[in-house]
């Protein structure tokens, strides 16, 4: 998208870093209780942003409602870890991690929010759900 001066800040390959990166399976079990809540928090996410190549820092809280599925901790764990290196801005991340979260596991509805610490005095809060409403 152009600024005001007609100069671009970003590629088209920097806004669409890290989708499709390969990235660890998030393995699940079998969900043994129908109507409940699992939520889990993740203090220490981190990432790469595709511009500078400095580190983002979040909080990610995944949220939902399993059905026949749960993911499992530590494929989680392990999922998480290879964003530590992957270039992607903070709304690809949400959104990619509440994909793959919804292609594991199948939930009832899903919500992945992260909190990401302030960079340059602006702090970034993305959420996004599944299912994702209507456009």
């Amino acid at each position: 998208m152009p600024t005001q001066k007609g100069i671009r800040r970003y590629t088209d390959e920097q806004a669409a870093a890290g989708i499709d990166a390969p990235l660890p399976a998030l393995e699940t079990w079998p969900n043994q209780y129908p109507g409940y809540e699992i939520a889990i928090s993740i203090p220490e996410y981190t990432s790469v942003c595709p511009k500078t190549g400095l580190p983002d820092f979040a909080t990610l809280t995944i949220t939902y409602m399993p059905r026949g599925r749960c993911v499992e901790l530590k494929s989680l764990k392990e999922y998480l870890l290879a964003y530590r290196n992957l270039g992607i801005f903070y709304e690809n991340a949400v959104n990619r991690i509440l994909d793959d979260l919804v292609a594991a596991c199948r939930p009832v509805w899903a919500r992945v929010q992260g909190d990401f610490t302030p960079r340059g005095g602006i702090s970034s809060s993305i959420t996004a759900r599944w299912p994702r409403p209507k456009s």
